[in-house]
């Protein structure tokens, strides 16, 4: 592994774990709904199901997944459930009575929530094919791979625990729950929207 080729795995993930989607639609409704410790916990879940992925693509499931439709096809549907799933949860989430702040989500939920959001993008796999299929080659040794992978964990959990801790700041978190319905309600309606997208790209076959 050379510093240039690890620099451009670096770059890459940096600019993968940073695009707009799902991922970081959940991480802000977790930390904005039920505060610092839920979104730390989104954002470790989240990276241990990316970092799966990314050894299971240097070990060579990414290609397998790739090479088998129905496979990919049931990880895309599952993705896209999941996602509707929780897109409808956040649109049909009502205000507490007598102004109360709404019950934060467990832990629990959050660490499942931040998983399979991961566990169930298929596309994450690909993504990791894409990129190790051009600095992995056959005198790659197994520690150069471990590293590739453990580059892409760290990069990913790193940028949504910052997402955590940015947007459970105490001066404006409270101000923040006091609307977490109506986030609730538009983090639901983007997640909805996402889960439509990927619903079309199945159907026409992208």
């Amino acid at each position: 592994m050379t510093l240039a080729t690890w620099l451009t795995v670096v770059t890459i993930c940096i600019l993968g774990a940073m695009s707009p989607g799902p991922s970081l639609a959940l991480v802000l409704k977790q930390t904005l709904s039920g505060g610092r410790r839920n979104g730390v916990t989104t954002a470790l879940s989240h990276g241990l199901g990316v970092g799966i992925y990314a050894f299971l693509s240097i070990l060579g499931l990414a290609a397998i997944i790739t090479a088998s439709p129905t496979a990919f096809g049931i990880l895309q549907w599952g993705g896209a459930l999941y996602l509707a799933w929780l897109g409808v949860k956040g649109l049909t989430a009502r205000s507490p009575a007598d102004d109360e702040l709404p019950d934060a989500p467990t832990t629990k939920s959050a660490a499942r929530d931040g998983f399979l959001i991961a566990f169930f993008n298929p596309k994450i796999a690909v993504f990791f094919l894409a990129l190790f299929s051009q600095v992995v080659g056959t005198d790659t040794s197994l520690l150069a791979k471990f590293g590739y992978a453990a580059t892409a964990l760290v990069i990913d959990t790193s940028w949504y625990l910052i997402v955590a801790w940015l947007f459970s700041n105490p001066k404006w978190l409270v101000a923040l729950k006091r609307r977490a319905v109506w986030f609730e309600r538009i983090f639901g309606a983007v997640l909805l929207g996402l889960a439509g997208r990927l619903l079309l790209g199945i159907l026409n076959g992208n």
